[in-house]
């Protein structure tokens, strides 16, 4: 939408072909329904490592500020969050209504419920568009697909990827990113689940793949939330290879280790009459307690007067290293990104592919993805931008 907009503001004759029976189905649910289109602590470093030169060139074209000007001019007005820029609305479903009023009042073309299938360079000026219904010719294809998260919701099944390697361009290997994690089944996890502040970071043998903090969700299968998405970019190909990658969560991110030395000893001073769960009532999340007392096989009844002071320190360094065994994302469904795709080094700083400059790949089909946080509908609104105006050209 964002690349037709711009192409016909060119002046361009401009036709979206959608698979869907809707515009803008995926960006209607982002942001948990909020839409966070952009941050403006906009870096190069807050996208996948092998895109980050590009990015670099690209966001100086068109940043977080261009973002912000584009929806003025529909109309949207926008406000900060500690730096993530919302609308105002609070609603996605403002963008998208302000995208297609924009799309309409162009004379934008849309077909609905077409497939595309192929994309053929007839000569030095024309394109051919296949889809499951009719054939197109054009001057200029933007190939603005998505990838393979969202599958059921968004029915962004990866075709792209199939389009574009029958096109002659290289596809790096795809995993679902922004993802929460399952557990190995002999963990033993809370069933009503539980959210607290925590940092977790994820191991493989002695290395630190990721480590992240915040809101953090335990639930009777496995871990998510922001701090574990965010991680997930970096863990998810050990993950998908059956490596043993384990989660360490640290209940006290807050604490360095002098502190929370000092808050075991005052701990350690309630060693009396009282039971193990009237011990750490105050200490904790009580599910996270039970969840560690649980693994730990201890009664919550044993009286800590009972417990050695050895034990005692044992427990209450457990909320410092709790260690998790992963088993496996959560999937292309549930991921709100895919990492890899079509490979940055097919495309020119216009989004052109190198061998048909009337090709143009743009968004989430392409290796770059974000962190949470606006970052990657940024991608989105500046790989449209570019490839619009180009193509108009």
């Amino acid at each position: 939408m964002c690349a037709a907009i711009y192409a016909a503001r060119n002046g361009a004759q401009v036709c979206i072909i959608e698979k869907n029976d809707c515009l803008g189905k995926k960006l209607s649910m982002t942001g948990n329904g909020r839409c966070n289109l952009t941050n403006l602590d906009m870096r190069e470093d807050c996208y996948n490592a092998a895109s980050r030169s590009r990015m670099r060139d690209w966001l100086g074209t068109y940043g977080a500020e261009d973002v912000i000007c584009f929806f003025k001019s529909l109309g949207v007005v926008v406000k900060s969050e500690d730096g993530y820029i919302y609308p105002v609305s609070g609603q996605a479903r403002t963008v998208v209504d302000a995208l297609k009023n924009e799309i309409e009042r162009l004379g934008v073309e849309v077909v609905f419920k077409e497939q595309l299938k192929a994309v053929n360079g007839l000569d030095n000026d024309h394109v051919e568009i296949i889809t499951d219904k009719k054939r197109y010719e054009a001057d200029k294809c933007i190939i603005a697909v998505g990838s393979l998260s969202g599958v059921k919701s968004t029915m962004s099944t990866g075709d792209g990827y199939y389009i574009c390697k029958k096109l002659g361009m290289n596809i790096k290997d795809t995993f679902p990113a922004l993802v929460g994690f399952k557990m190995d089944e002999g963990e033993y996890l809370p069933e009503n689940g539980v959210r607290c502040d925590a940092r977790i970071s994820f191991i493989l043998g002695s290395e630190v793949l990721a480590s992240e903090q915040g809101e953090l969700q335990i639930t009777s299968d496995g871990i998510s939330g922001i701090p574990v998405m965010q991680a997930s970019r970096d863990v998810i190909r050990f993950v998908q290879e059956k490596k043993p990658v384990y989660a360490s969560i640290d209940f006290f991110p807050d604490y360095d280790e002098e502190s929370f030395l000092a808050l075991k000893k005052d701990m350690l001073r309630l060693k009396d009459e009282r039971t193990v769960s009237q011990f750490l009532l105050g200490f904790a999340n009580q599910g996270v307690t039970d969840m560690i007392l649980s693994r730990m096989k201890l009664s919550k009844t044993m009286k800590m007067k009972n417990i050695s002071d050895s034990m005692a320190e044992c427990i209450l360094d457990s909320y410092r290293d709790l260690r998790l065994k992963i088993s496996e994302s959560y999937g292309y469904q549930a991921s709100q990104v895919t990492a890899g795709g079509v490979s940055i080094a097919e495309i020119g700083s216009d989004f052109s592919f190198n061998r048909n400059r009337n090709i143009y790949c743009i968004g989430e089909l392409l290796d770059v993805d974000g962190r949470c946080g606006g970052y990657n509908l940024q991608f989105a609104f500046t790989s449209g931008s570019i490839a619009g105006c180009a193509s108009s050209l």
